[in-house]
């Protein structure tokens, strides 16, 4: 099922016009990540999504509903990058408070206290909080009622890594039980194994929207392949196979997608004198660069 439909969606403020032409579905239990530099134009589609910013032309669907209707809200989760709570309540009374707004029985929202990590500081106040738990309380409340549409715009900021992995499981399950994901975030690393697909905001255009490996057969950027053998045979192997001795006993190749089985089976082919091979190919920072660039002056 589809859950979130978004038409040739623009956004105009006076001649200056933040998003435009951007199109994209994203079906249900999928985890999309949105990335762009500042001022790219992802909040503004998010917010777009949640109806706070009017959509100047095109159309948004959420499960069939515009953006901003009551069926809309109700099926959608929302983390803001800058999550602000009443500092003067408890992280349990905050939470309890979101439960009733979405009737949700309050004993949901203890259990979400400790599946974000939250159980012992569940009744201090949110001002003692650091950042990093503030976005844990944020998450937890995205949770709240099991939204469709899950919206979350850098969310990991201020989470230390153990805390990042743990918000990735809770995506993953989000994902599983059917809920749709818009994941903003400039932390490319993280998402490589933790999305299903990757779109890439610049300018207010969208300039890539594919599954990881889809994005790298579009690039065509080379695949790195470092071979470790004994130092005696380094020089005669960087010379059979075409490569670069670059410290002692290690040679750095390159190939295209389509010769890298044929490459391994050369390297394959030198016996005992091959030690290990690691096959690296382009990563989600190569890829951002290169679709960024690419289609600057498009």
């Amino acid at each position: 099922m589809t859950t979130l439909v978004i038409e040739n969606v623009a956004r105009k403020y006076g001649k200056l016009e933040v998003v435009r032409g951007v199109s994209m579905n994203i079906e249900a239990g999928e985890r999309v990540a949105l990335l762009g530099h500042n001022g790219a134009g992802k909040t503004t589609l998010m917010r777009m999504i949640l109806g706070l910013t009017p959509i100047t032309s095109g159309s948004i669907k959420v499960l069939g509903f515009n953006p901003g209707s009551r069926h809309a809200r109700a099926s959608i989760g929302f983390l803001p990058e800058s999550v602000a709570f009443h500092g003067a309540l408890s992280g349990r009374e905050q939470l309890h408070h979101f439960a009733r707004l979405k009737s949700v029985k309050t004993k949901k929202a203890d259990d979400l206290l400790d599946r974000v990590g939250l159980s012992d500081a569940a009744d201090r106040k949110i001002r003692t909080y650091s950042k990093g738990m503030r976005q844990r309380i944020g998450l937890a409340q995205v949770l709240l009622g099991h939204p469709k549409l899950a919206l979350l715009d850098e969310p990991t900021s201020g989470l230390d890594p153990i805390s990042r992995h743990d918000f990735y499981d809770i995506v993953e399950e989000l994902a599983n039980s059917g809920t749709a994901v818009l994941l903003s975030s400039h932390a490319l690393t993280e998402l490589e194994t933790r999305t299903d697909r990757i779109a890439i905001m610049s300018k207010g255009r969208l300039l890539a929207n594919d599954t990881l490996p889809a994005l790298r057969e579009t690039a065509g950027l080379p695949i790195r392949v470092n071979v470790t053998t004994t130092e005696a045979d380094a020089d005669r192997i960087a010379a059979e196979l075409g490569g670069t001795r670059v410290n002692g006993c290690m040679i750095a190749l390159t190939c295209q997608q389509n010769g890298k089985i044929a490459m391994l089976g050369q390297i394959a082919a030198l016996g005992a004198a091959i030690k290990d091979v690691d096959v690296t190919p382009a990563n989600l920072e190569e890829l951002y660069r290169f679709y960024s660039v690419s289609t600057e002056g498009a």
